[in-house]
């Protein structure tokens, strides 16, 4: 007898709809599962008969095939164990088949035949949506994160008897929602009430949140790069529903809703610099999202740059300049975005003191060269706002000097990202996302903003990459200040934020 049931696998972080067929011939008692299952698939044998026996129905002792379709593309994760036993119940007798027309089944089986949850279930309930599907069985510890998808009805299920009997009487099994717990906050963590001085990197800092641009702060150890750097989360604005679902998904199939809803922050990742190039663009068969993955609509944060080893640092230009990471197998080709807002901070130079007023640098030249080659090249020039950050004074720390606090910052920010979204007309664009092709039209740069433009091309040796990313930067300043015109002291602040090379750092702080 033959039976049909859907299921969801994961290909990437989408959903791929899975039609699991379910054959019971005649011969020597067998379990074959062919269509390009991975090895946890087919270990999911085991599992399932174990969970059909154990939770009260019988094993057909048959000749057992069950097909995955599309049989040219591997199958991965646990999560078509609840099909497959359904599958084979449908083919023996034990549940009707009439009643699986329409219905996606996700879940693992544990051996007693309950339903554990998996990962990646907003991606599986968006591509059952997609494929036709009304309702969508999962298990009950992956309810809260599936109701965030409308258009087809979630049914939260503990074990496979549950399933069974919702497909024989059409009556979803009662499960308690599991607590939520207290809603996050979207903007807690440090506040930029805690830097002391640093006036300049903190509104440098604002201009980069307010414009989406990439940032690198240098400067030497205790000036505040990190503070300042985890304090950013504040005053990010809040995401979107579009966002929020792609934040989501992402994070879903990474293991790292925990069984909540939405996401309510915006991701901000900070991996060590030991991570590989594997580690952060993604990568492993089946493909797996890297750290530039996880921040996707958030924040990129690579403390002490210069420590990351020189390959990944390459490896980021493709992710900042197309905002996706193509992974491609042998029988596979994985799309995994990439959107996110890059910030660094890094010494400048190998003992952190090049240019210190107070403590003399004891590199040698031969390290400052090596080292400043690290803070240059195709990944900086891909760095919007490039800033010095000077050591805090002691007329600062003595008299707490402080800038502004994470709430002032964030209302300008959000101030300057609605006049984006006015003039862009989508919802999660930003200056940093202007097109080459009509940005000085966009900008609307005043005829002396134009001039102090070229002025600084020509002075600064500057790439036409730096020169479209200065007009994006004069255009975030602008509408910061409430200005319709890019005007030239707009200009004039974007061209500071610009490193200077060691020598000429050197020479400028020692006078």
């Amino acid at each position: 007898m033959l039976s049909v049931a859907r299921g969801c696998a994961l290909q990437g972080i989408n959903g791929m709809p899975v039609v699991v067929e379910c054959d019971l011939a005649r011969g020597l008692p067998s379990f074959d599962i062919v269509g390009l299952p991975d090895s946890t698939v087919r270990e999911s044998r085991e599992r399932v008969r174990a969970a059909i026996r154990n939770s009260g129905y019988e094993f057909p002792l048959s000749r057992i095939t069950v097909n995955l379709a599309p049989a040219d593309v591997r199958k991965v994760g646990v999560g078509l164990d609840l099909p497959i036993a359904v599958s084979i119940l449908a083919a023996s007798g034990q549940v009707p088949q009439a009643r699986l027309r329409g219905v996606t089944l996700v879940g693992e089986l544990s051996l007693e035949g309950i339903i554990r949850p998996v990962r990646g279930i907003l991606p599986a309930c968006a591509g059952a949506r997609e494929a036709g599907s009304e309702v969508i069985v999962v298990p009950a510890g992956n309810a809260n994160e599936a109701m965030c998808i409308s258009g087809v009805s979630v049914v939260a299920a503990q074990s496979l008897g549950e399933v069974v009997k919702f497909l024989a009487t059409g009556v979803p099994p009662h499960i308690a929602p599991a607590p939520q717990g207290a809603a996050e906050d979207a903007h807690s963590g440090p506040d930029f009430e805690q830097v002391l001085g640093q006036a300049a990197a903190v509104r440098a800092l604002e201009i980069a949140v307010a414009g989406g641009h990439n940032l690198i702060m240098v400067g030497p150890p205790g000036a505040g790069k990190t503070l300042m750097a985890s304090c950013v989360p504040s005053v990010l604005p809040e995401m979107n529903l579009e966002e929020a679902i792609e934040v989501t998904s992402i994070q879903s199939v990474a293991g790292l809703t925990q069984g909540k809803g939405l996401a309510e922050r915006r991701p901000f990742r900070n991996p060590h610099h030991s991570v590989t190039p594997a580690g952060m663009l993604g990568g492993g068969n089946p493909p797996f999202p890297g750290e530039v993955t996880l921040a996707h609509r958030g924040v990129l944060y690579l403390d002490e740059y210069c420590e990351y080893r020189q390959t990944v640092l390459q490896c980021l230009r493709g992710p900042i300049e197309d905002g996706h990471v193509v992974i491609s197998r042998s029988r596979v080709r994985v799309v995994f975005p990439s959107m996110f807002m890059l910030i660094a901070s890094a010494n400048p130079c190998p003992c952190g003191y090049l240019g210190d007023w107070e403590r003399p640098c004891v590199c040698s030249g031969e390290q400052i060269t090596r080292y400043e080659r690290k803070l240059s090249g195709p990944v900086i020039d891909r760095i919007d706002i490039q800033i010095d950050v000077p050591r805090v004074s002691r007329s600062n720390l003595q008299g707490r000097k402080r800038y502004r606090s994470s709430a002032q910052i964030r209302a300008n920010v959000s101030q300057a990202r609605a006049r984006q979204k006015r003039r862009f007309a989508n919802p999660v664009a930003t200056n940093a996302g202007m097109d080459s092709r009509n940005i000085e039209s966009v900008a609307s740069l005043s005829p002396l903003a134009s001039a102090l433009l070229y002025e600084a091309v020509d002075k600064m040796a500057l790439s036409a990459r730096a020169y479209h990313k200065l007009i994006k930067v004069a255009r975030t300043i602008a509408d910061l200040d409430g200005s319709c015109q890019v005007k030239d002291e707009h200009v004039l602040e974007a061209i500071q934020y610009r490193v200077l090379d060691s020598a000429e750092r050197a020479r400028c702080l020692h006078g």
